[in-house]
């Protein structure tokens, strides 16, 4: 009941038509197999499907980021940062509307245990949950008697425990947020469901951006998104699950790499999205649990983000610098 009443509290919000400014010329492939779905090592040919293309869903936005699927509304949610608003795109229609302005700046989504969403806010440099009747719960700005950066992509574990980064990038400008000297290091930070208060669980990340568990929560990727290095850190998590334990490099991508937002899929393979602001390298990479680049995906665009949904969770939403494409994949997203 509670479900249902988050989602007509999200439908009673004032959904104006979407600002649509023309994109990159793009035409969804002719053939099948998409050719922009690459394999690059054998064991990626049984997640791309033979009949299953590369498709532009929505356009118009200036940075799109954090892509967040509700499977009992059949929508999508995803922050356009500089446009300071929250976008929705409806599975069944198609429709595009604006879901949520001012979002103060928002960057990365995610839902909690309760269904509810969770929304890092780069302007006010805080985390915050939309209840079910529709108002805001701030779950987290500061910590130690100081204010967080902006934070900036977020996961909630299966313990109802919600997990976030926190780098600058929303108080570098004007264009993301607002500037600001920065008050606390560039952390990984997890809430506590019982005691709502926060603990530092890495500390040592420099610019950490996406984050995701593995299928089995043993694990924590955490992108590190500094100018150098530019890799993708794997965590042990302690067994109380609480804490980060010790860590390996999984993925070094520099110098033909900028990894941003990832997830996980129940195979434990790692889709994240990638860029250089260059063709053959703007899409999405594939990396299986080993850390090998097996797949990619190849968009006109930058990729920031991404998420499964769909029905099945096999849909992949995929956030392009201005756009969002979505793919038919043969596995499902992680849970």
């Amino acid at each position: 009941m509670k479900r249902r009443q988050f989602l007509a509290a999200a439908c009673a919000v004032p959904l104006l038509a979407a600002t649509r400014t023309p994109a990159a010329p793009w035409e969804p492939s002719q053939r099948y197999p998409d050719p922009r779905v690459l394999i690059l090592e054998p064991s990626f040919a049984r997640y791309r499907l033979s009949l299953a293309k590369v498709e532009r869903i929505a356009t118009g936005m200036r940075w799109a980021e954090g892509p967040v699927w509700f499977g009992d509304g059949r929508y999508l949610l995803w922050s356009d940062i500089p446009n300071n608003r929250i976008m929705k795109w409806e599975e069944e229609t198609g429709a595009v509307s604006v879901f949520r302005k001012p979002s103060e700046n928002s960057n990365g989504n995610t839902r909690d245990r309760q269904g509810r969403l969770l929304t890092c806010e780069h302007n006010t440099r805080r985390v915050t949950r939309t209840e079910y009747d529709g108002s805001l719960t701030v779950i987290a700005d500061g910590y130690g008697g100081k204010r967080l950066n902006s934070p900036n992509d977020i996961v909630c574990k299966s313990d109802g425990s919600i997990w976030f980064t926190d780098p600058p990038f929303g108080i570098l400008g004007h264009y993301e947020g607002t500037p600001a000297e920065p008050e606390l290091p560039t952390n990984v930070y997890r809430w506590d469901p019982q005691t709502r208060k926060l603990a530092v669980v890495a500390g040592d990340v420099s610019r950490p951006n996406g984050l995701a568990f593995s299928p089995d929560e043993k694990k924590l990727y955490v992108v590190e998104a500094g100018v150098m290095p530019r890799a993708i850190r794997a965590y042990d998590l302690a067994p109380d699950g609480t804490r980060l334990g010790d860590h390996t490099v999984l993925v070094r991508a520099e110098p033909d790499g900028t990894p941003d937002g990832l997830r996980v899929d129940v195979d434990g393979n790692l889709w994240v999205g990638w860029g250089m602001g260059r063709e053959g390298l703007d899409g999405v990479s594939i990396f299986n649990p080993s850390g090998q680049l097996i797949g990619r995906i190849e968009l006109p665009e930058r990729c920031g983000n991404l998420c499964f949904g769909g029905r099945h969770r096999n849909r992949l939403f995929m956030c392009g610098s201005t756009s969002i494409y979505s793919l038919f994949v043969n596995t499902q997203g992680a849970m």
